[in-house]
């Protein structure tokens, strides 16, 4: 899986939200940091096509993300910064499900795969769950499964331990530690990136560095100063 950035940036009426820039990315766990509007979370977007970039192109192996959004939107998958954005129906196993809509799949095949990525997570117990009734953390893995049942080969995860007590976000960083999925992660918690294989700094629209985590880390503290 190669993302590439082809002179890519973003602008909004008039403000630069993210520089141009040309870079691939191909680890398997990428951190993406930098001060509350910095362009970090306009960047990732731009990936998938939730940004589409006002000059240059994005393309997620060899597709556009502007122009086949959806194909690549198949490939990559989003975890919004509040997973109860994402979540549409309120009981869980019928929310997962509805994402295998598409593909006009029989019933007990859709369960299968449902119960599946339930197991995958260890939160088969919360099949039948009213999503209002699930903790933080619970809320974060729910999101993870309902997009990860559709089979993306890429996750993005927006801040997903932000505001989780101390035993959710222990669950979280575990479970995004231990996924199969190429993995990118915006964050303010530096632990959970400390031992990804690349972390990018974005800071006032532009990427400020991208390299070994203690590098970009000792970096983004500089600037917090």
């Amino acid at each position: 899986m190669q993302i590439h950035f082809e002179q890519a940036g973003a602008s909004f009426e008039g403000r630069v939200a993210v520089e141009p820039l040309t870079l691939s990315l191909t680890e398997r766990r990428i951190g993406i940091i930098g001060l509350n509007g910095s362009g970090k979370t306009t960047f990732a977007r731009m990936i998938n096509g939730l940004v589409k970039p006002t000059q240059g192109r994005v393309t997620v192996d060899g597709f556009d993300s502007a122009s086949d959004g959806e194909t690549v939107r198949a490939k990559v998958g989003f975890i919004f910064q509040n997973p109860q954005n994402q979540i549409i129906l309120p009981i869980l196993h019928e929310d997962i499900a509805l994402g295998l809509k598409n593909r006009r799949l029989p019933r007990h095949a859709v369960d299968a795969a449902v119960d599946g990525i339930l197991r995958r997570f260890g939160i088969e117990r919360l099949s039948g769950r009213r999503v209002h009734e699930l903790s933080g953390g619970e809320l974060q893995l729910a999101a993870l499964a309902s997009v990860l049942v559709t089979e993306p080969e890429v996750v993005i995860l927006d801040e997903p331990t932000n505001q989780l007590d101390l035993r959710n976000r222990a669950l979280v960083e575990k479970t995004v530690h231990g996924l199969d999925e190429m993995a990118i992660v915006i964050s303010h918690d530096l632990d959970l990136i400390r031992d990804f294989d690349r972390v990018l700094l974005f800071h006032e629209g532009r990427l400020a560095a991208d390299d070994a985590p203690s590098q970009v880390i000792a970096r983004y503290r500089e600037l917090a100063a």
